[in-house]
């Protein structure tokens, strides 16, 4: 992959925590407790703290994680791991396997994020070189039901986020440079929301206004679009790698955005030495929309 150093950052993002993740993704900011979770893929690491980064505290994963969501029941967290669905119970750590997924060989669990009704949907990624479209996009109900998306297959899937009202699903698979769109929850109209100038399209949310905001792996910043598809702006990064982007604070006008190092070179890392760190970003003219907990039903 060819990069375009950037030298034009200034002070706009500020790394928030002094340690840089291997693989920083599925950042998530909960209103609730007024806290922020990401996780370190390839370090096997789920990381919280406040939006000024303290209160740090990370623990230890038994695999990958990829994905996350808070939950309707207190000081429970639902976690998107390798090859299965689990519960962490944040007092002592454990954690409850609630599906094992049947994957392709060399498949995992990727991107998540709870639709509006609180129903967690996520993708899977093929981690073979070339990235054949093994992966497929799953919901879990509040039941704890797990059901196959009637959606394309994919390499990599990335950007799952919903409309405010909820009845537009965005999505993409990151192999390409575009991000989808389609009809929610029937999955109908699947059609091009967006198409990047550079980079490709990595985590997304939606603001209050409807606007998309993504991580451009590969482009060194996010950008803003409309709900109508069209580049609004773009946010420039001292990283490469964006891989994953909350709006959240006490005021929602803060964007957090976790990065990666995997993959850079000796040199690469000496250009971009916060690569792997998770950034907060001023966006006082725009306010974040509080994401949905995953909503436990009665069996």
């Amino acid at each position: 992959m060819a990069y375009q150093w950037r030298t034009d950052i200034g002070d706009m993002a500020r790394a928030l925590t002094a340690h840089c993740d291997t693989l920083g993704e599925g950042v998530h900011w909960c209103a609730d407790s007024q806290r922020l979770w990401w996780t370190d893929i390839e370090g096997e690491a789920l990381y919280s703290c406040t939006s000024n980064g303290g209160q740090l505290r990370r623990w230890d994963m038994p695999e990958r994680v990829a994905s996350l969501a808070p939950t309707s029941r207190p000081g429970v967290i639902l976690l998107g791991m390798a090859g299965r669905l689990a519960l962490l119970h944040m007092a002592d750590g454990a954690i409850d396997t609630v599906h094992q997924l049947e994957l392709p060989a060399g498949v995992r669990i990727n991107d998540g994020r709870c639709d509006r009704q609180g129903r967690f949907v996520f993708g899977t990624m093929n981690e073979a070189p070339g990235h054949a479209p093994l992966g497929r996009f799953y919901r879990l109900n509040g039941d704890l039901a797990l059901e196959v998306l009637d959606l394309p297959p994919v390499g990599i899937a990335n950007s799952i986020c919903f409309s405010p009202e909820g009845d537009t699903m965005y999505f993409c698979d990151s192999r390409d440079a575009r991000i989808l769109c389609c009809d929610y929850p029937s999955l109908a109209r699947i059609r091009v929301f967006a198409t990047l100038a550079i980079g490709v399209p990595d985590g997304s949310c939606v603001d209050a206004g409807g606007h998309l905001w993504n991580a451009q792996w590969g482009g060194w910043q996010v950008a803003r679009y409309t709900p109508r598809g069209e580049l609004e702006r773009t946010l420039p990064l001292p990283v490469a790698q964006p891989s994953c982007v909350a709006l959240g604070g006490a005021g929602l006008d803060e964007l957090f955005v976790t990065s990666a190092r995997q993959s850079l070179s000796a040199s690469q890392l000496a250009l971009q030495p916060r690569a792997g760190a998770l950034f907060r970003v001023s966006v006082m003219e725009a306010r974040g929309l509080a994401e949905s907990r995953f909503q436990f039903h009665a069996h």
